[in-house]
């Protein structure tokens, strides 16, 4: 339903009036200030999402109030797409900044690149580069959960060069194997790149993430193994929910889950689902939803780790996205205490996976009125965010800072705001901006 100058507050005045609240009331429970609400009833101020999904709870308008919030247009996600003979180009700099492109062939001899040093594999299928194969395939699996391990605790700049050196490197040894040990190559290939595809979108780039999700499709399919397309619809999705596009996160999960997918990939794909109905503000879909997510988990304990997608991080994921999705469903006081009963039992060495649930409860706690405990939340965090360098952590901090600017007498907000504005000027210089 399109939103309309009054209309929201007309509703939102008459289910206050029908449930016996004073403007006062409604604002204790919900944790606007009354004058905000006075403004919003009057037509005079927009509802955001959060408020509205608030107050549907306050009020058990059953998504009446949401249904009725303004929503802006989404940002369209384009999916890049693989160039003809895609050659690819890494520049490293001595001040550690580094830039990754794709151009075709003719482009490079066009630039002027074919000059430059350049390094070949060489051989025919089967040679001598051939018979190396099968340990550097041993060597990248066992390296990979290594790199997994380490991107918890770095910045993704500093993981980056070196993953996408070893896809590359991958990608051009699997033309000189034969048989199945080329398709194996293959399909490590693919896994690299959607490590890597994770790690660019946790530096804020879209786009870029999408275009390594796609080549990650590519290399898997071309290995036989077309599971990966599934999943990246599932990643595609975790891009427009962090634009807060709940009906696209919707779709591309159940696009997800109508493939002929492993239970793991489906299972994510319905939390991805749940997410999305829980940021439209459709409680029982967001349940359901997770409770498919939650079964179809179950049935995926057995998989090879190998080949796990996703998140190792949770030892119960499905109830750790029931607590993100408890703040979106307008319950944050349950959401917080969720959220920090599964991160008592995330591994202390997991800081990315730890820092992006930890703000989330953050945010969570500042939602439900207890400024104090978020803010001291969010300083444990201030420690940790400039290290892992995370764009998706730095959302929900920027959404923290935004509740946190409607209690300005607050002691622990003004103590906090300096230092939590300087953090996420470092992860994303335009992104605190809008804080």
């Amino acid at each position: 339903m399109a939103w309309q100058p009054g209309e929201f507050g007309r509703e939102l005045r008459r289910l206050r009036l029908a449930a016996g609240l004073t403007l006062t009331g409604l604002a204790a429970s919900v944790h606007y200030s009354k004058g905000q609400l006075s403004k919003v009833e009057r037509g005079l101020k927009s509802p955001s999402r959060a408020l509205a999904r608030l107050c549907d709870t306050a009020l058990g308008a059953d998504g009446r109030l949401s249904a009725l919030a303004p929503v802006l247009p989404p940002e369209e996600v384009i999916v890049p797409t693989e160039h003809d003979e895609e050659v690819w180009s890494l520049q490293l700099s001595p001040d550690g900044s580094n830039v990754f492109g794709s151009l075709s062939r003719r482009q490079v001899v066009g630039a002027g690149f074919a000059s430059a040093l350049s390094i070949r594999f060489g051989g025919e299928p089967g040679g001598p580069v051939a018979a190396q194969a099968p340990m550097v395939l041993e060597t990248s699996g066992l390296m990979l959960d290594q790199y997994r391990k380490l991107g918890q605790s770095v910045s993704p700049s500093y993981l980056l060069p070196t993953l996408i050196a070893q896809t590359h490197s991958l990608r051009e040894l699997s033309g000189q194997a034969e048989g199945p040990l080329r398709l194996a190559l293959l399909r490590l290939g693919s896994r690299y790149a959607e490590y890597v595809g994770w790690l660019v979108q946790e530096t804020g780039d879209d786009q870029g993430a999408l275009w390594w999700t796609q080549r990650a499709v590519a290399l898997a399919a071309a290995g036989g193994d077309d599971d990966l397309a599934a999943y990246a619809l599932v990643r595609r999705a975790l891009v427009t929910l962090y634009r807060e596009d709940a009906d696209r996160t919707v779709a591309l999960a159940q696009q997800a889950q109508t493939r002929n997918a492993p239970a793991r990939i489906r299972g994510l794909a319905a939390q991805r689902e749940a997410q999305g109905h829980a940021l439209a503000g459709d409680e029982c879909a967001s349940l359901n939803s997770l409770d498919r997510a939650r079964d179809l988990l179950e049935q995926a304990a057995h998989e090879s780790h190998r080949s796990i997608l996703g998140t190792r991080n949770l030892p119960d994921p499905a109830a750790m996205i029931l607590g993100w999705c408890l703040h979106d469903l307008g319950r944050p006081r349950q959401a917080a205490e969720m959220l920090a009963e599964q991160l008592h039992r995330i591994p202390p060495e997991a800081m990315r996976t730890r820092a992006r649930y930890g703000a989330r409860q953050a945010l969570a706690h500042a939602t439900a009125g207890d400024i104090d405990q978020a803010c001291a939340l969010a300083r444990e965090l201030l420690g940790t965010l400039p290290v892992v360098g995370s764009a998706t952590i730095a959302a929900d901090l920027r959404k923290l800072a935004r509740v946190l600017a409607r209690h300005p007498g607050n002691a622990s907000v003004r103590d906090l705001t300096p230092d939590l504005t300087s953090s996420l000027h470092l992860i994303d210089p335009r992104g605190a901006t809008r804080a």
